[in-house]
């Protein structure tokens, strides 16, 4: 059956009919595409239609590759990581949402990132490692920047830095057909804090198309090129950050500018205010009415009731703010949702921004957002890093990334689900966001998992 180029996920609200509900839930994945097929075939409501052939693509989003391990097999890596492991621990991590699972034809398989993920949140398991990875320097020195760097704000008021980045993007082996490729890699756009942007080399200048500045997600893009091909993007651009203590109380009664008015409503699918999402809100925020103090409250309730973890691809997730309210996890892009999501439902304009966490020791994906309060203007909240000072019992740093940033930051998107300049042809393997970039054949889209990428801190010059 042919699926829609670019499936709507606006549509994920719709629900599914109960079999294919419940065939997707029990793993039954090839039965599920059956019984949508029959649904399609027949006369059926258009919004129903939308929500089928969204389902279709959406299944392609969950291979076994990224679910490899049952119970026996986790137990078995368990038992080969932790000292003392015992069977009826599984259970437990289980029921404390630090292990992430699904079905897979009715038999529970977990992530492949469920052992990295207990390392991450439990303290009490890594202390248990059998044979605990040394630290590398570069980790080691990223931690320590990352904690010099609230003194150096504190101190000089605020930082600058030159940031040069490489980045590169390939198809694995597996991927390559003999077709034209085209590819989507993000860049810098500038914002508040980032400027003087430079795009300094690219692997295939002669088809490259840059999107401009203003774009809410921007790109390069390679149209029809060769599938074996890598393909590369190098940048540098200024990062340039004030440090701000926030304080209540001040805000008066000045109206919101037009860009935090804009960012007060929903955004299907992810940033919905259903009647649990209200719910919420308003046990989190009770008669609260300072703006300031309602979006730190969100900030507390996200940052110390949401297990960080390791996610599934967006793609595969309904309405990502109920997923982490109702699930109390979810890595730094998910936290992210639910504290905008939270914010808004207070009448705190809040908005998503996203790149790299680029530190001169190691660059990666992150997400995090802002909020407007009218005596500061746009402000920053971090969930993630705050929830890990938290968790590590740093409360400096968890008062720290409620308001403001680490010079460490590479931003690329301003908005949510927004289209690429020049468009993307089919669906994406990240609808919500675009950080490790993107490609498409002629007949279909490149999934997350037949492409690799990687990152490369060139240069970092303090200014």
């Amino acid at each position: 059956m042919e699926k829609q180029l670019c499936p709507d996920m606006n549509y994920c609200g719709v629900p599914l009919p109960d079999d294919v509900a419940a065939m997707k839930h029990a793993g039954f994945f090839d039965d599920c595409r059956a019984a949508i097929a029959n649904y399609l075939s027949g006369d059926i409501p258009d919004c129903l239609r939308k929500r089928l052939e969204l389902e279709l693509t959406r299944l392609d989003f969950l291979p076994l590759s990224e679910y490899p391990y049952t119970d026996e097999e986790a137990l078995s890596l368990l038992r080969e990581t932790f000292r003392d492991f015992k069977d009826e621990e599984l259970p437990q991590l289980v029921n404390s949402r630090a292990a992430d699972w699904l079905y897979i034809k009715g038999v529970r398989h977990f992530h492949r990132r469920f052992i990295a993920n207990i390392l991450t949140t439990r303290d009490d398991y890594a202390a248990r490692q059998l044979h605990p990875a040394a630290e590398d320097e570069a980790s080691a020195a990223r931690k320590g920047r990352i904690k010099s760097n609230i003194a150096l704000m504190k101190e000089k008021g605020g930082r600058a830095a030159r940031i040069t980045v490489k980045q590169t993007f390939s198809l694995k082996p597996e991927a390559v057909e003999n077709a034209p490729l085209t590819v989507h890699l993000p860049i810098p756009k500038p914002c508040t804090h980032q400027s003087d942007i430079r795009i300094l080399e690219l692997s295939h200048p002669d088809l490259a198309v840059v999107a401009p500045e203003e774009a809410p997600m921007r790109t390069v893009c390679f149209p029809g090129a060769k599938a074996g091909d890598t393909f590369s993007v190098t940048y540098s651009y200024v990062n340039r950050l004030a440090y701000v203590e926030p304080v209540s109380g001040q805000s008066g009664d000045t109206p919101l500018p037009d860009d935090a008015l804009a960012c007060l409503g929903e955004q299907t699918p992810n940033i919905l205010f259903t009647p649990f999402m209200r719910q919420l809100s308003q046990e989190i925020q009770g008669t609260e009415t300072d703006p300031l103090k309602k979006a730190r409250n969100a900030y507390d309730f996200v940052t110390t009731k949401v297990k960080y973890s390791y996610m599934r691809e967006y793609a595969a997730l309904d309405t990502i703010c109920d997923y982490a309210a109702k699930n109390l996890k979810g890595d730094c892009g998910v936290q992210a949702i639910l504290f905008i999501t939270l914010c808004r439902l207070a009448g705190v304009p809040a908005r998503w921004q996203s790149g790299f966490a680029a530190d001169p020791a190691s660059v990666g994906c992150h997400d995090w957002a802002q909020l407007y309060v009218n005596q500061y203007g746009w402000l920053y909240a971090d969930p993630s890093y705050g929830g890990s000072a938290y968790r590590a019992g740093d409360l400096e740093r968890w008062n720290y990334y409620f308001g403001n940033l680490d010079i460490f930051r590479t931003v690329f998107n301003s908005d949510l689900h927004q289209e690429f300049q020049p468009p993307k042809a089919h669906f994406r393997a990240d609808p919500t966001d675009n950080q490790r970039g993107e490609a498409d054949y002629p007949h279909r889209g490149i999934l997350p998992f037949e492409f690799q990428h990687n990152e490369d801190m060139l240069a970092f010059e303090e200014l």
